[in-house]
């Protein structure tokens, strides 16, 4: 769908998925509640907007559940809110709180000064991922930031492990809102907000009453903002009077799939270890004891690993079902984890759990015969 004002200074163009999408579009809006009107042009559907306002606060989610195209390509290209406000929050604190940290995940919290922060696993004894968390060191407490799901089981892990030590942990996760702020632009819209976030990866600032975190959901430019709940909505207010609209969870997976950056619970479970993931940014190989380390240093050592998580491509209209089998030569060699169609790309991205000599031999396919290619990964894999 191809978008423009009527001085045509403003134009926008919108990939369709699917013809049934363009049909829906057509027959389910609202004229009277859009400015403008559609009219059609080659075959194309354009917007045309009476006053040349910018109409990216004028274009709404696509009837029939297809992806809100602008909300889509404002996280690619420019900047939009996602509300995160389900990630789990966990504040520690007390005397031994850096030490106990630090001796239950992979990486090093024990370097990290105020308004620093790390990624980092929490492993079972035997090496596998329990969680994964954004760890962010303030003066007199640790923040940790997880995926939905797995607060519960992380701070009963933890807690565990206290003993006659001096650290409390607050699940704060109902009282704080989360806001990602995703794009390549999204450093520039906080600045012209005022909230002036720091560029080093992993670092966290005080704005007035909020924190935002350089960590990004969808594996490209992007922070976090955490916000008092009950004040969630001046935040929104203020990111939408800029003109930052605001994309779905689904538009995120979207362009979290495209980037390659792997989500714990949906690419990878308790079922993998550090290695298998390739996220060896989460890893300090040179830290010191912690739980799981003989696993991930006996791995380390024999430098062989039998699956590893890929990103891939896949060629059909519409993503597969988690779960779905990979093939080479008609034998299983792994399984998709996550996948969706990407309209940038026009194909369907996806990470799949592959077997290592598979991925090297190539010529793989899902069960009903589509090909699958592996494709290069932009998440951070830097060894410590």
């Amino acid at each position: 769908m191809r978008m423009r004002d009527d001085n045509c200074s403003h134009s926008q163009s919108m990939s369709i998925k699917y013809r049934l999408d363009r049909v829906n579009i057509i027959t389910g809006v609202d004229h009277d509640s859009v400015p403008g009107g559609f009219v059609p042009e080659d075959g194309a559907v354009t917007l045309q907007h009476a006053d040349g306002q910018d109409l990216v606060n004028h274009v709404t989610t696509m009837i029939g559940g297809a992806m809100n195209k602008t909300a889509y390509h404002a996280l690619r290209e420019q900047a939009a809110w996602v509300d995160l406000s389900g990630r789990g929050k966990i504040r520690a604190t007390g005397e031994d709180r850096v030490r106990l940290l630090h001796a239950m995940c992979t990486n090093h919290v024990q370097q990290l000064i105020p308004g620093t922060g790390c990624y980092a696993f929490f492993l079972t004894a035997q090496g596998r991922i329990l969680a994964d968390a954004n760890v962010f060191a303030m003066p007199d407490y640790l923040l940790l930031d997880t995926e939905p799901g797995v607060l519960q089981r992380l701070v009963e892990h933890l807690d565990k492990f206290i003993i006659a030590d001096d650290v409390s942990l607050h699940d704060f996760s109902q009282a704080t809102a989360t806001i990602a702020v995703e794009g390549p632009q999204s450093e520039a819209v906080l600045n012209k907000l005022g909230g002036m976030p720091a560029h080093v990866p992993g670092s966290l600032v005080e704005w007035g009453h909020r924190q935002i975190a350089h960590a990004s959901y969808t594996g490209g430019t992007g922070y976090l903002i955490f916000v008092d709940a009950q004040r969630k909505h001046e935040l929104v207010a203020e990111l939408e009077a800029a003109g930052v609209p605001q994309a779905s969870l689904d538009d995120a997976e979207t362009v979290r799939i495209e980037n390659g950056r792997p989500r714990y619970g949906v690419d990878f479970t308790e079922a993998q270890i550090p290695h298998e993931t390739r996220l060896l940014n989460a890893i300090h190989f040179s830290k010191g004891c912690y739980l799981g380390q003989e696993i991930v240093e006996r791995v380390r050592s024999r430098g062989q690993v039998n699956r590893l998580l890929t990103p891939v491509r896949i060629e059909a209209a519409e993503p597969p079902a988690r779960g779905t089998t990979v093939q080479r030569e008609g034998k299983d060699v792994g399984e998709i984890t996550s996948a969706a169609f990407s309209p940038a790309l026009s194909t369907v991205v996806a990470f799949a759990i592959l077997r290592s000599e598979a991925i090297q031999k190539g010529d793989l396919s899902t069960a009903a015969g589509a090909r699958v290619t592996t494709a290069e990964r932009s998440a951070p894999t830097t060894e410590h």
